[in-house]
């Protein structure tokens, strides 16, 4: 697999379309970090992890309104890919939806978001999209 974080969002992805409650995916330290913070920013209901065999699993609870059973997250798209990635500074951190949504960036002291960045005055990798 070239690509986890991108087989990562795609199996989220996959699973709203479907309206599933559950998704199990491959854990990694950075898919962990993603994960907090998806939970954290309220796009997802709960998550779990799992130490079994060397890898382990990711189980994320995903998030549904329960009158309109429509999913909480609308989109997730990779940005940076290993052919080509992308970079941002503090000064020029992307606004997702006009600030509506979130920027997920993997920088020198961890993963978190654009607006955590921009309050640290660093920037990082752009990982994703989330709104």
């Amino acid at each position: 697999m070239t690509d986890p974080i991108a087989d990562f969002l795609t199996r989220l992805r996959n699973a709203i379309m479907a309206h599933h409650r559950v998704v199990e995916v491959p854990a990694s330290n950075l898919k962990k970090e993603i994960t907090k913070i998806l939970f954290e920013k309220g796009y997802i209901l709960n998550y779990k992890f799992i130490e079994d065999g060397p890898q382990g699993t990711i189980k994320v609870a995903l998030k549904y309104d329960p009158a309109t059973r429509e999913n909480a997250i609308k989109s997730l798209k990779r940005v940076s890919t290993p052919g080509l990635r992308k970079y941002t500074g503090y000064k020029d951190m992307p606004r997702v939806i006009n600030g509506l949504g979130i920027a997920i960036l993997s920088t020198s002291k961890g993963v978190m978001t654009d607006k955590e960045a921009a309050a640290l005055k660093i920037g990082g990798e752009v990982l994703c999209y989330v709104y």
